[in-house]
């Protein structure tokens, strides 16, 4: 079997797969990355998944959101100035651009990442992001196909900062090469059908070969009333489309890898929550998702560990190395 390993955006709530995995990790024998055959994530989940692929531990990766998280959303102080930080912030946004400056989130992953390239993953990525200047989808690869030339080359932490530069809170970023790029969120938020597409189009696996695990970042629970009206409809348009692209993604990977009643090949591990609690900034929640998390590993362990981790993946050997 190929095992396939996806994680969705969700700005700091990407606690919650980064807390999800590292508590599943505590019962392996090897970093969890390595009992995959393909990783794919956008925007935090992106950046989770270049770590994983490039060997740490999903532990390590846990301590970068706990340690990290506050500074990179500037959240750093508490009481009244903190408040007043917040709400002043939103106001920039709103009249002058990003929310949060990228310095801290590079710093962070600077520190983890340091200067690796894709390259050096030890397990196949596929990473989303968006073009703004041609409009397009722009896709993070690991050399594991004979055409896919350029990107192993290119260092970890761009595409980890390009997959994770969301509109309005990062501006966009220009990696080494000078290709500005944004969230990949824009377009794959759930990454989970392009993992599968990939896996069958570009790298031959068969179908009925594949098990997929999906780890979203939590599921807003919205009720959308048809007589509201624009001006309330707007502020919550960013969230619909996010769950319809994710079910859409979701129901792609189904139908490509068997129907679910003959042989269940997709597993989805999120949670519904009430809309709101869990924004993607709020670093103040960072406790309540690892809690949550914890608790959902707890429960899926006996389910997913026959399906996926029995043994390691075999060796991933790329069409291209690096000198």
């Amino acid at each position: 079997m190929k095992r396939i390993l996806t994680i969705d955006g969700g700005g700091i709530r990407g606690t919650f797969p980064a807390a999800f995995l590292a508590n599943l990790e505590q019962d392996l024998e090897q970093p969890i990355g390595r009992y995959f055959d393909l990783i794919a994530g956008t925007s935090t989940g992106g950046i989770i998944a270049i770590g994983l692929a490039l060997g740490l531990r999903a532990a390590d990766i846990l301590r970068l959101y706990e340690e990290e998280g506050p500074a990179i959303f500037s959240q750093s102080r508490k009481g009244f100035l903190g408040w007043l930080e917040r709400h002043l912030r939103k106001g920039r946004w709103a009249f002058w651009g990003p929310k949060y400056s990228a310095e801290p989130l590079r710093n962070a992953l600077h520190g983890v990442l340091g200067e690796r390239l894709l390259g050096e993953a030890r397990t196949r990525l596929v990473i989303p992001a968006w073009h703004p200047q041609t409009q397009g989808v722009y896709v993070f690869k690991t050399a594991h196909h004979p055409r896919l030339r350029t990107d192993y080359r290119e260092l970890a932490i761009d595409a980890a900062m390009a997959t994770a530069a969301a509109p309005t809170y990062f501006a966009q970023h220009v990696t080494a090469n000078d290709v500005g790029l944004v969230d990949g969120g824009l377009w794959a938020n759930n990454p989970a059908g392009l993992a599968v597409v990939e896996a069958i189009g570009a790298l031959g696996w068969p179908a009925n070969q594949i098990n997929l695990l999906s780890v979203g970042c939590l599921d807003d629970i919205k009720t959308l009333r048809a007589a509201y009206g624009a001006a309330r409809i707007a502020p919550q348009l960013s969230s619909i489309f996010m769950a319809g692209q994710s079910h859409g993604s979701l129901g792609i990977a189904q139908i490509l890898t068997g129907h679910e009643h003959e042989r269940r090949a997709v597993f989805r591990v999120s949670q519904p929550v009430p809309a709101g609690f869990y924004s993607l900034d709020d670093t103040r929640r960072i406790s309540s998702l690892k809690d949550r998390a914890f608790a959902e590993a707890r429960a899926q362990k006996p389910i997913l560990h026959p399906h996926f981790f029995g043994t390691p993946a075999e060796e991933f050997t790329p069409c291209h190395k690096v000198p």
